[in-house]
């Protein structure tokens, strides 16, 4: 495969960059009726953009539990509140099906604090930093790929914020569904 994208870039070049942000409808989706909605119009789509944020902790060995799935197309990203709401069934059936690519990075860990909420079967799932290496890159961080690969820079701004405040600011929405979007636009380009 000829290589078409930097295997690195540093710090200070994706400062550089112009920004990337999510440009679509942002949905937070915090009570139950809201779900099923929700997960038929994902359950449509071919590929979505996978993440998930936890409530920082700054005590030593105290771990909270998962805040926020997000799930993204290209033009509709929503934000299931799990604090608020529980990881029911329509949300266990996308995230076990194989017919809709769900890409993201670092999912493992996101898989791993989704299911001590409620078992489930994985399907459908890529993990961006095990593709890069295919297309002859070796920053594998989220931010580090979308410079490299879309020519942007994310946020993250946001990262240690609330995730658990009674209300998700502005500034918290677009960070949390640019960070699923951006792994599904990540995965589109390299495919392509």
């Amino acid at each position: 495969m000829e290589k078409t994208y930097a295997d690195s870039i540093t710090s200070e070049a994706v400062n550089l960059l112009p920004t990337g942000s999510f440009p679509g409808e942002i949905v937070v989706v915090d009570r139950s009726e809201l779900i099923a909605d929700a997960c038929a119009y994902l359950s449509e789509c071919d590929i979505i953009g996978f993440d998930t944020e936890t409530r920082p902790s700054f005590t030593k060995g105290v771990m909270n539990k998962v805040s926020l799935l997000q799930l993204s197309s290209g033009e509709r990203a929503f934000l299931f509140r799990l604090n608020r709401i529980a990881l029911e069934k329509p949300l266990l059936q996308l995230l076990s099906s194989d017919r809709v690519v769900k890409a993201g990075v670092a999912i493992r860990d996101d898989i791993r604090v989704l299911r001590q909420l409620r078992h489930f079967t994985p399907g459908g799932f890529v993990e961006l930093q095990n593709i890069a290496p295919e297309y002859g890159i070796t920053d594998k961080s989220l931010r580090k790929l979308a410079a490299i690969v879309l020519g942007v820079r994310i946020s993250k701004a946001q990262r240690l914020s609330n995730w658990e405040a009674k209300q998700l600011t502005p500034a918290q929405q677009l960070y949390a569904a640019t960070d699923a979007w951006i792994g599904r636009e990540i995965y589109l380009k390299l495919k392509k």
